[in-house]
């Protein structure tokens, strides 16, 4: 028996309109810079248009990497809020899946745009097993004090009262064909404005790094930290860190390279160093675990995996051979594929946009 489980960044599923690009240049969209408009009215009129032009195409995009994944459970991240969930399952996934997703999860969390994480799921799996919620905690109340988490290198940005997650840490504890699973949905601290002087990443890794030490906490508090290796846990979703990447130079025209190479350091390293979780995506060749493409300009580019489903020991040794999939149909003809991945882009991909994310789903079959 064996339940496929999935995580995807679907990036701004939001329902609300934001104005606040009339004051601000930096969250203005591109277009809109094109023109000179007068006034504020004028500004919400045609920011209106642009969104609703361009969010169909987006949300079928959408809508066919999350039925490429074909996944059973799948986890969300940058999801408004229920509404929007229900709108985008029954105007958009039915038309790909049908009745797929009738079971959904979603607590609002910490984040100041209102994007939060949430988990879809189907009543049973494809072998007839029953897909049941046993329990649904939120950890967005958790503060670095609380979990004694507060540190010097954190004392630059934030309070020891401080909320430790930027969205949530949504804890699941299912059961599947009467087997225990228990998820940790999460969104890690993002890297900053790539437009922004200086290393972005290394600024914000400390939060990121207190995330990941909330999640690994909770875990151990909960199975207790000389069992949980023992469990069957997944931690899944964005977590805006990666331990290698993708060095991407070169264009179009003259053609690109590919250079791999790991970071000295990551907030994730919280899961892998004494192998507390394991990440079954660096199962694939080096240069084919990347889910986001990052460029800054032709001078800074590269591939890099950001979204994961980390595994308890057990769960991944149980499935030592299992190799997770990354659907990259959706990304945009601007990424750059090392030689042998390229794939055909779904219908009306756009050199930039439109585009299913700027994240690939990644799904994993497991047995439990």
């Amino acid at each position: 028996m064996t339940v496929r489980l999935a995580t995807f960044n679907i990036e701004n599923l939001i329902t609300r309109f934001d104005f606040s690009g009339f004051r601000n240049q930096l969250r203005r969209d591109r277009v809109m810079r094109l023109y000179d408009v007068g006034s504020k009215d004028a500004y919400e009129q045609m920011e209106q248009a642009r969104v609703v032009a361009s969010t169909d195409d987006t949300r079928q995009l959408s809508a066919l990497a999350i039925a490429d994944a074909d996944a059973e459970i799948l986890c969300l991240q940058e999801v408004d809020n229920m509404p929007a969930l229900h709108a985008f399952e029954y105007g958009y996934l039915f038309r790909m899946v049908g009745h797929g997703y009738m079971q959904k999860y979603l607590v609002e969390g910490n984040d100041s745009r209102g994007i939060d994480v949430a988990v879809l799921m189907r009543e049973k799996t494809r072998h007839g097993q029953p897909i049941e919620l046993v329990d649904i905690r939120s950890n967005a109340m958790l503060t670095y004090a609380d979990l004694d988490l507060f540190n010097e290198a954190l004392a630059e940005t934030v309070k020891p009262h401080d909320k430790v997650f930027k969205r949530d840490c949504l804890e699941l504890d299912l059961k599947i064909g009467g087997r225990p699973l228990t998820l940790y949905v999460v969104h890690f601290k993002s890297m900053g404005n790539a437009r922004e002087p200086g290393d972005g990443r290394i600024s914000t890794m400390a939060v990121r790094s207190a995330e990941a030490a909330a999640v690994r906490r909770i875990i151990e508090d909960r199975f207790g930290a000389s069992h949980a290796a023992k469990k069957n846990f997944a931690i899944c979703g964005d977590m805006n860190d990666y331990q290698e990447k993708v060095i991407v130079t070169g264009s179009r025209r003259l053609g690109y390279r590919f250079d791999h190479v790991r970071e000295d350091m990551s907030a994730l390293d919280v899961f892998s160093a004494d192998g507390f979780a394991v990440n079954p995506v660096e199962r694939r060749a080096e240069l084919d675990r990347w889910t986001l493409y990052h460029a800054r300009g032709p001078e800074e580019q590269h591939l890099c995996q950001l979204d994961y489903i980390w595994l308890s020991p057990a769960l991944a040794a149980r499935n030592a051979t299992a190799v997770p999939e990354i659907v990259r149909g959706g990304q945009p003809y601007r990424t750059p594929f090392p030689p042998g991945q390229e794939v055909e882009r779904f219908p009306r991909i756009g050199w930039d946009r439109p585009k299913a994310s700027d994240h690939c789903p990644v799904v994993m079959e497991l047995s439990l």
